[in-house]
C-alpha cells in the first residue's frame, strides 16, 4: 500500500511537471501574445531589396493598428525621405502623399516593400505558424517565427521574424515569395501601444 502511494506521488509530480514546462515561457504563444493582445505599435526599421542584381535600401517609420490604417513615413534616402503614406490593412492599398515609392512592388505578390513593416506585424498576428526555433542572431539570444501568408495570386508568401527572448521585440524579419527572400527587414526600434514613443 505505502509503495503504492508513493508510486502515484511520483506519477503526479511527473505528470506536473510536464504541465509547466509545456505551458512555460519561451513558447510560440507566448512570443506571440503581445502582439495579439496589443491595440497598436511603432517602429523603425531598415527595409532591402535587390532589384536587377541592384541592393536597393529605405529607412522607414511605421505606426500599426491592427485592422486600421497604418502610417508610414520614409526617412531615407535623402531622395525620397519625407514622403508618407497610409495603408489600408483590409485591403493592402497603400495610399501615397505625393510621389511613389521607387521600388515599387516585388515578385507577382506585388509586395510593395513601403508595406513591409505592416506586413510581417500581421504575418505574427494572423499568420499559420510552421516553424519556430531559439536561435542567436548578432549574439542575441532569439526566437525564430515563421509563418505561412495567403498570397493574393499564385505564389506562397512566408514571413519570417527573430524576437527577442528576453523582450519579444522584433529585431529582424524577412519576407519570402516562391522560395525567394524578396524582402529583408532590420529593426531599430520598437514600442508596444506607445506609437508616440516613435512616430
Amino acid at each position: 500500500m505505502r509503495k503504492s502511494g508513493i508510486a502515484l506521488m511520483i506519477c503526479i509530480i511527473i505528470l506536473f511537471a510536464g504541465c509547466a514546462k509545456s505551458a512555460g515561457p519561451g513558447t510560440p504563444d507566448d512570443a506571440r501574445e503581445n502582439y495579439l493582445n496589443m491595440s497598436g505599435c511603432a517602429m523603425k526599421a531598415v527595409v532591402s531589396c535587390e532589384q536587377d542584381g541592384i541592393l536597393w535600401e529605405s529607412e522607414l517609420k511605421c505606426e500599426y493598428i491592427p485592422d486600421g490604417v497604418c502610417k508610414i513615413e520614409i526617412l531615407s534616402p535623402e531622395s525620397i525621405a519625407g514622403i508618407r503614406a497610409e495603408l489600408d490593412s483590409g485591403t493592402w492599398v497603400l495610399r501615397y502623399e505625393g510621389a511613389v515609392l521607387n521600388a515599387g512592388t516585388l515578385s507577382r505578390e506585388e509586395i510593395s516593400p513601403a508595406a513591409a513593416l505592416p506586413y510581417l506585424m500581421d504575418a505574427i498576428r494572423n499568420g499559420w505558424l510552421i516553424a519556430e526555433s531559439a536561435e542567436n542572431l548578432d549574439d542575441i539570444p532569439c526566437t525564430r517565427l515563421t509563418f505561412d501568408q495567403d498570397g493574393t495570386r499564385t505564389d506562397k508568401i512566408y514571413s519570417t521574424l527573430w524576437l527577442r527572448r528576453d523582450s519579444g521585440i522584433p529585431i529582424r524579419g524577412e519576407i519570402m515569395v516562391d522560395n525567394m527572400t524578396i524582402l529583408t527587414v532590420d529593426f531599430t526600434d520598437f514600442a508596444f501601444d506607445t506609437p508616440d514613443n516613435i512616430i
